[in-house]
């Protein structure tokens, strides 16, 4: 097998930039690697054999575990059947039923493979159903990588981002400014589950911003939506903003529904299903069955395992235990978001630099974390993974400390 190294040469001469995307490994610390060989578990194998406390997840779809045997077992009896048929299987049904059994908030579901065509698809339902064009947006926050929502500008042009105005996360005065400016043009507020912006402190909704953001949608007629792509079944099994008593008119799932299987959903209320019959949403492997047979049994998994009290609880554990060691190593350490997607930044690292120390020093103890991303935690971690990374954690704030 080829060494990371080696890969990287080849994929060099193949791949523009080597690599593409948020997987581009060159972005990190020195040391992390790009290729990985497989994953059990809560623990990942990179390309050179080693093994780590894995608390990234895949970047958020594996919520049950690597391999999970529930899932694999449903996705080779379906794969046994047909993946890509000339139609759906059967198991779009079920997964359609399942995903309005399960999510208040939900009368109707769509599927599609990647967030950010749940994202796209919500926004072009909540235009067809008001006849308006301008979708308010949290300055910051990610909806994926179309031309529409990217972060970064490069290939785009204003006219992509046309009909879009700017609020500040949970500031209702904000937020309401920026819907007084839409004035009669309103179809949407876009909102991500939380405030989970890239390099700063995340912030839950509060109740007061998301109430009023369901009271301007309700008074000028526009869809909330809420993009739960990344945090969705995670925090709550029916979706995050049940957690402040809040039920949008569109949800955007993805990440997290098929435990790294490929599938995307939309769901919606009553009240959006016209429209959604209206537009025209689709792609080659939208309708592919292996990936929905294994988000039948992740929904199913998750509810038998109650996987949402077993990560918070281990995501308590993480977090109390990293307070304690930066204490006692005099280090200002900032945990913010939900336990179970933690995220820390040192105080005073504009740079990161004391973020790519430390996590430079705990992958060599055996634990993959990020130095500026929220990670995540999955059914298959142990308070023994914990434990592990807090040891990891001990020669990371160690590394830290050679920095002041």
């Amino acid at each position: 097998m080829s060494t990371d190294s080696e890969l990287r040469e080849r994929a060099a001469r193949v791949i523009p930039g080597g690599m593409w995307g948020h997987l581009d490994a060159s972005k990190l610390p020195e040391g992390y690697p790009q290729f990985f060989s497989r994953g059990e578990g809560g623990h990942v194998w990179d390309a050179n054999g080693q093994r780590y406390v894995d608390l990234m997840c895949s970047w958020g779809p594996i919520v049950l575990g690597h391999h999970d045997p529930a899932v694999d077992a449903a996705a080779r009896r379906q794969a046994d059947l047909g993946d890509t048929l000339n139609g759906p299987a059967p198991v779009l049904v079920e997964l359609a039923e399942r995903l309005v059994d399960r999510i208040p908030a939900a009368d109707w579901a769509m599927l599609q493979k990647n967030g950010t065509d749940a994202t796209t698809a919500c926004v072009t339902i909540a235009r067809a159903a008001t006849g308006r064009g301008t979708i308010l947006m949290a300055r910051g926050s990610y909806h994926g990588a179309a031309p529409w929502c990217t972060p970064v500008p490069t290939g785009t042009t204003e006219a992509d981002k046309a009909n879009q105005l700017r609020f500040e996360y949970n500031d209702v005065a904000s937020l309401q400014a920026a819907a007084d400016a839409a004035g009669g043009d309103l179809a949407a507020i876009l909102v991500t589950a939380f405030k989970h912006d890239n390099v700063v402190d995340q912030e839950m909704p509060t109740p007061e911003f998301a109430a009023a953001a369901r009271a301007i949608c309700d008074r000028k007629g526009a869809a909330l939506i809420v993009d739960d792509v990344r945090a969705g079944f995670r925090i709550h099994p029916g979706g995050t903003w049940e957690t402040v008593g809040v039920r949008p008119d569109l949800s955007a799932w993805s990440k997290a529904i098929a435990n790294g299987h490929t599938l995307a959903a939309v769901t919606g209320k009553d009240a959006l299903r016209e429209a959604a019959s209206r537009v025209f949403v689709t792609g080659s492997f939208w309708f592919s069955s292996v990936a929905m047979a294994a988000a039948v049994a992740t929904l199913d998994e998750l509810e038998r395992r109650d996987v949402v009290g077993h990560i918070a609880s281990l995501g308590q554990r993480l977090r109390d235990g990293l307070a304690e060691r930066a204490r006692g190593a005099n280090v200002g350490l900032r945990q913010s978001g939900p336990v179970a997607m933690p995220l820390f930044l040192f105080d005073g690292d504009a740079d990161f630099a004391m973020g790519r120390a430390f996590c430079t020093a705990t992958l060599a103890e055996g634990a993959f974390l990020h130095p500026r991303h929220n990670m995540f935690l999955c059914a298959a971690h142990t308070e023994a993974d914990i434990d592990a990374v807090l040891a990891a954690a001990e020669a990371g704030f160690e590394a830290v400390k050679t920095l002041r």
